[in-house]
Protein backbone atom coordinates (compact mmCIF):
# COMPACT_ATOMS: atom_id res chain seq x y z
CA UNK A 1 0.00 0.00 0.00
CA UNK A 2 2.86 2.38 0.77
CA UNK A 3 4.24 1.95 -2.75
CA UNK A 4 0.87 2.94 -4.23
CA UNK A 5 0.64 6.00 -1.97
CA UNK A 6 4.12 7.09 -3.07
CA UNK A 7 3.07 6.67 -6.72
CA UNK A 8 -0.04 8.76 -6.00
CA UNK A 9 1.99 11.51 -4.35
CA UNK A 10 4.48 11.53 -7.25
CA UNK A 11 1.53 11.90 -9.62
CA UNK A 12 0.24 14.86 -7.60
CA UNK A 13 3.69 16.46 -7.69
CA UNK A 14 3.80 16.00 -11.46
CA UNK A 15 0.33 17.54 -11.69
CA UNK A 16 1.41 20.57 -9.64
CA UNK A 17 4.56 21.00 -11.76
CA UNK A 18 2.45 20.76 -14.92
CA UNK A 19 0.17 23.51 -13.64
CA UNK A 20 3.13 25.77 -12.87
CA UNK A 21 5.39 24.96 -15.82
CA UNK A 22 3.19 22.83 -18.05
CA UNK A 23 4.21 24.50 -21.30
CA UNK A 24 7.77 23.26 -20.84
CA UNK A 25 6.70 19.62 -20.58
CA UNK A 26 3.85 19.82 -23.04
CA UNK A 27 6.15 20.88 -25.86
CA UNK A 28 8.05 17.61 -25.50
CA UNK A 29 4.82 15.61 -25.24
CA UNK A 30 3.40 17.33 -28.35
CA UNK A 31 6.40 16.15 -30.34
CA UNK A 32 5.75 12.56 -29.22
CA UNK A 33 1.98 12.27 -29.43
CA UNK A 34 0.42 15.44 -30.78
CA UNK A 35 -2.40 16.97 -28.75
CA UNK A 36 -3.55 13.70 -27.16
CA UNK A 37 -1.02 13.65 -24.34
CA UNK A 38 -0.10 16.32 -21.82
CA UNK A 39 1.75 16.60 -18.54
CA UNK A 40 -1.57 17.23 -16.78
CA UNK A 41 -2.98 14.01 -18.24
CA UNK A 42 0.13 12.08 -17.16
CA UNK A 43 -0.03 13.59 -13.66
CA UNK A 44 -3.73 12.79 -13.35
CA UNK A 45 -3.18 9.24 -14.59
CA UNK A 46 -0.24 8.46 -12.28
CA UNK A 47 -1.91 10.07 -9.27
CA UNK A 48 -5.23 8.26 -9.73
CA UNK A 49 -3.43 5.00 -10.49
CA UNK A 50 -1.50 5.20 -7.21
CA UNK A 51 -4.37 6.33 -5.01
CA UNK A 52 -6.93 4.02 -6.65
CA UNK A 53 -4.65 1.02 -6.20
CA UNK A 54 -3.91 2.06 -2.60
CA UNK A 55 -7.64 2.19 -1.82
CA UNK A 56 -8.21 -1.21 -3.43
CA UNK A 57 -5.19 -2.69 -1.62
CA UNK A 58 -6.30 -1.20 1.69
CA UNK A 59 -9.71 -2.84 1.33
CA UNK A 60 -8.05 -6.26 1.00
CA UNK A 61 -8.48 -6.81 -2.75
CA UNK A 62 -6.15 -9.30 -4.43
CA UNK A 63 -3.20 -7.98 -6.46
CA UNK A 64 -4.82 -8.37 -9.87
CA UNK A 65 -7.94 -6.48 -8.75
CA UNK A 66 -5.78 -3.81 -7.12
CA UNK A 67 -3.92 -3.26 -10.39
CA UNK A 68 -7.15 -3.21 -12.41
CA UNK A 69 -8.78 -0.66 -10.08
CA UNK A 70 -5.68 1.53 -10.18
CA UNK A 71 -5.47 1.31 -13.96
CA UNK A 72 -9.17 2.10 -14.40
CA UNK A 73 -8.94 5.09 -12.05
CA UNK A 74 -5.79 6.28 -13.86
CA UNK A 75 -7.39 6.06 -17.29
CA UNK A 76 -10.53 7.85 -16.07
CA UNK A 77 -8.65 10.71 -14.42
CA UNK A 78 -6.12 10.94 -17.28
CA UNK A 79 -8.99 11.30 -19.75
CA UNK A 80 -10.65 13.91 -17.51
CA UNK A 81 -7.41 15.91 -17.25
CA UNK A 82 -7.01 15.80 -21.04
CA UNK A 83 -10.59 16.94 -21.59
CA UNK A 84 -10.30 19.72 -19.01
CA UNK A 85 -7.00 20.92 -20.47
CA UNK A 86 -8.56 21.16 -23.94
CA UNK A 87 -11.56 23.07 -22.59
CA UNK A 88 -9.34 25.57 -20.81
CA UNK A 89 -6.97 26.03 -23.76
CA UNK A 90 -9.70 26.30 -26.37
CA UNK A 91 -11.99 28.53 -24.38
CA UNK A 92 -10.39 31.86 -25.35
CA UNK A 93 -11.71 35.06 -23.95
CA UNK A 94 -14.17 37.36 -25.63
CA UNK A 95 -12.78 40.37 -27.39
CA UNK A 96 -13.25 43.81 -25.94
CA UNK A 97 -16.39 45.41 -27.36
CA UNK A 98 -15.80 48.14 -29.92
CA UNK A 99 -17.97 51.00 -31.08
CA UNK A 100 -18.88 49.04 -34.23
CA UNK A 101 -20.41 46.35 -32.00
CA UNK A 102 -22.93 48.91 -30.74
CA UNK A 103 -24.60 49.31 -34.16
CA UNK A 104 -28.09 47.86 -34.06
CA UNK A 105 -28.23 47.77 -30.25
CA UNK A 106 -30.75 49.46 -28.03
CA UNK A 107 -29.51 52.20 -25.74
CA UNK A 108 -30.83 54.72 -23.23
CA UNK A 109 -30.25 58.46 -23.40
CA UNK A 110 -28.37 59.66 -20.29
CA UNK A 111 -28.03 63.37 -21.08
CA UNK A 112 -30.31 65.21 -23.46
CA UNK A 113 -29.37 65.14 -27.12
CA UNK A 114 -30.07 68.59 -28.62
CA UNK A 115 -30.90 68.97 -32.29
CA UNK A 116 -27.56 69.19 -34.12
CA UNK A 117 -25.57 68.59 -30.91
CA UNK A 118 -24.27 65.79 -28.76
CA UNK A 119 -25.65 64.07 -25.67
CA UNK A 120 -24.68 60.74 -24.11
CA UNK A 121 -26.20 57.28 -24.30
CA UNK A 122 -25.66 54.05 -22.39
CA UNK A 123 -25.32 50.77 -24.34
CA UNK A 124 -24.97 47.33 -22.78
CA UNK A 125 -22.77 44.96 -24.82
CA UNK A 126 -22.01 41.46 -23.52
CA UNK A 127 -22.26 42.56 -19.90
CA UNK A 128 -20.23 45.72 -20.48
CA UNK A 129 -21.98 49.03 -19.89
CA UNK A 130 -20.57 51.54 -22.37
CA UNK A 131 -21.20 55.27 -22.64
CA UNK A 132 -20.99 57.06 -25.96
CA UNK A 133 -21.47 60.59 -27.15
CA UNK A 134 -24.54 60.54 -29.35
CA UNK A 135 -26.06 62.64 -32.09
CA UNK A 136 -29.62 62.38 -33.44
CA UNK A 137 -31.66 64.04 -36.15
CA UNK A 138 -34.03 65.54 -33.57
CA UNK A 139 -33.80 66.48 -29.89
CA UNK A 140 -34.18 63.53 -27.50
CA UNK A 141 -34.82 63.76 -23.76
CA UNK A 142 -32.95 61.76 -21.07
CA UNK A 143 -34.37 58.31 -20.32
CA UNK A 144 -35.68 57.82 -23.85
CA UNK A 145 -34.94 54.41 -25.38
CA UNK A 146 -32.98 54.76 -28.63
CA UNK A 147 -31.44 52.52 -31.26
CA UNK A 148 -27.78 52.94 -32.34
CA UNK A 149 -27.77 53.51 -36.09
CA UNK A 150 -24.16 54.34 -36.89
CA UNK A 151 -20.67 55.22 -35.71
CA UNK A 152 -19.22 58.71 -35.96
CA UNK A 153 -15.94 58.02 -34.14
CA UNK A 154 -14.59 55.57 -31.55
CA UNK A 155 -16.44 57.56 -28.88
CA UNK A 156 -19.52 58.81 -30.74
CA UNK A 157 -22.55 57.19 -32.35
CA UNK A 158 -25.72 58.23 -34.12
CA UNK A 159 -29.04 57.18 -32.62
CA UNK A 160 -32.72 57.22 -33.45
CA UNK A 161 -35.64 56.98 -31.05
CA UNK A 162 -37.31 53.60 -30.66
CA UNK A 163 -40.93 54.03 -31.67
CA UNK A 164 -43.21 51.71 -29.78
CA UNK A 165 -46.80 51.14 -30.79
CA UNK A 166 -49.37 51.82 -28.10
CA UNK A 167 -51.71 48.90 -27.47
Amino acid sequence: MTVFLVIGVLGLLLLVVSLVAGDLFDGAFDALSGDWFSSAALGGFVSALGFGAAIADGSGAPGLVTGAVGLAAGVLFGWFATWLTRVVRGGGSDATPTTDDAIGRDATVLTAIPEGGFGTVKVTLGGHVLRYNARAEQAIEPGTPVHVTGVLSPTAVTVAPVWRELA
